[in-house]
């Protein structure tokens, strides 16, 4: 087989592949793992397969614009330094050699950090985030930036500088948001992974849209330093309230791979102590204790996923995993959901101008964005009441996780959605084929792993009759990511995983 034929080869097998499984590596659609396994051994040199990264890109991203601001040069010099490390048999890192993409709102020194905002486009950051530092250090080569909503809120991916992001399944529908440039870039196989970053949904909502696997991490395993507004730099690590970082990827076992680089204290906590991963309560899918929840009448989902996530609840049941059905005991949804919007609203809104937050003063109760304006404009101290309410969520749902070892839910009410860019955004609606929803419902499925800070997984587990992804939230518990990654990559077993969109072969 010359190195052509291994370049293009047939697609990686769906789960988790032996180590090294580089004989059916595919240089468009693999997986990091597998990537950096045909790297190591010379199968392939990560010049050639950067350089075929390049040419998906010029071919397919013009369809999609999900890279936004290209490093071909630096990447290119990445690539040989790769290549030049094996040579001189030189230690590697887990992603050593394999391209990756980077959401625009991590600062990387010199190229632009935007967040979409018109009036920073020239902004240039003098300092990289740490995650990208890491992935650098473990030899992986960033392709370049993917696109953001502005401000980094919405579950679209669109904005003034760079224009709008399609999804690959479907060009007339959005990818998601706020990572959605690194969803569709990751879908379109233009790179293996990439990094994005979650408050409210900005993970694993791309990743159900577009048919790839995500994690929202474990409320702070990963370090957010890097990760801040145009003109903002700073040297400490970010106080994370809700908000996570955390990868996206063509298979679980590279969600694993990410994180085994980017996660782990830095700067003054990293001289107390070190995160050993905790080790996944399962490998196999019959293993599994499954607890799930797949409509509610507080956010009722399309017509369109039913048919899809009972098959999959077949699949795991035939496996001989136990399921539970229903919302753990001592977890009131409605409460919680609120709890979490309350502070979701006090997390983003801190930094509102005083004439937008003397606005919300005049905001009755019953409008849709009163909720909103509550945690605006509330005191210290109901933001610690709420905290209260938090941790107690917390710890219902790690009781909960004393006798299950995972909790399934959708990730939203709907698949990907046409193109949207009305404003307000809580006066849009979402048709389905059953009713229709308030755009700002989508971020009811979310909330639960936000609200605990729990991690969870988006996971692809099939196609609706009309050929969108479905995504399937695995929520795990508290500091077992690992637990939540295993039963992703147990269920591609039975579902098939990551699915390639036609016309991007």
């Amino acid at each position: 087989m010359n190195r052509r034929d291994f370049l293009l080869g047939s697609a990686a097998a769906a789960g988790l592949p032996p180590a090294g499984a580089a004989e059916k590596f595919d240089g468009a659609f693999g997986s990091a793992r597998d990537a950096a396994a045909a790297i190591k051994a010379k199968k392939i040199s990560s010049v050639e397969l950067t350089t075929e990264a390049w040419r998906r890109i010029d071919r397919y991203n013009p369809k999609i614009n999900a890279i936004i601001w290209p490093l071909h040069e630096s990447s290119m010099a990445e690539a040989k330094a790769a290549d030049l490390a094996i040579a001189r048999k030189q230690a590697l890192g887990p992603m050593h050699g394999v391209p990756v993409t980077i959401k625009e709102s991590f600062h990387i020194e010199g190229t632009p950090t935007t967040w979409g905002i018109a009036a920073a486009k020239d902004f240039r950051p003098k300092m990289t985030a740490l995650v990208v530092e890491r992935l650098r250090k473990s030899g992986a080569v960033v392709l370049g930036k993917t696109n953001v909503p502005l401000m980094l809120l919405d579950q679209q991916s669109y904005n003034e500088i760079y224009g709008t992001t399609n999804n690959p399944y479907d060009l007339k529908r959005t990818p998601g948001g706020s990572t959605g440039g690194g969803a569709a870039a990751l879908a379109a196989g233009m790179g293996f992974a990439t990094i994005g970053s979650d408050i409210g949904g900005s993970i694993r909502v791309p990743a159900h849209f577009s048919g790839v696997y995500g994690l929202k991490p474990t409320l702070g395993l990963v370090p957010e330093l890097g990760q801040t507004p145009p003109g903002v730099e700073v040297k400490f690590e970010a106080f994370q309230d809700l908000a996570v970082t955390g990868p996206l990827a063509r298979t679980a076992v590279d969600l694993h791979e990410m994180m085994s680089v980017v996660a782990g204290p830095a700067g003054w906590d990293a001289k107390g102590y070190r995160w050993t991963p905790a080790p996944p309560r399962h490998r196999r899918l019959g293993e599994f204790r499954v607890g799930y929840v797949l409509d509610d009448p507080l956010c009722t989902v399309s017509s369109e996923l039913p048919p899809v996530y009972e098959r999959t609840l077949r699949a795991v049941e035939k496996s001989g995993a136990k399921l539970v059905r229903g919302w753990p005991e001592g977890v009131d949804a409605a409460k919680q959901y609120e709890t979490y919007l309350f502070l979701l609203a006090a997390a983003v809104g801190s930094n509102l101008p005083p004439p937008t937050r003397e606005a919300m003063k005049m905001v009755q109760k019953g409008d849709p964005a009163y909720g909103f304006a509550l945690g605006v404009l509330g005191t210290h101290g109901d933001w610690i009441d709420r905290t209260r309410q938090r941790l107690a969520a917390r710890a219902a749902w790690e009781s909960y996780f004393g006798n299950v070892d995972v909790f399934l839910s959708p990730v939203s009410f709907t698949p990907a959605y046409p193109h949207d860019h009305s404003q307000p955004q809580e006066a849009r609606v979402i048709a389905m084929p059953n009713g229709k929803h308030p755009f700002l419902d989508s971020m009811f499925w979310i909330h639960t792993a936000t609200l605990t800070g729990m991690p969870a997984v988006s996971a692809p587990v099939g196609f609706t009759a009309g050929g969108l992804p479905v995504g399937l939230q695995i929520m795990g518990p508290y500091m077992e990511d690992g637990t939540a990654i295993e039963f992703a990559a147990a269920l591609a077993g039975v579902t098939g995983g990551f699915k390639a969109p036609k016309g991007f072969s």
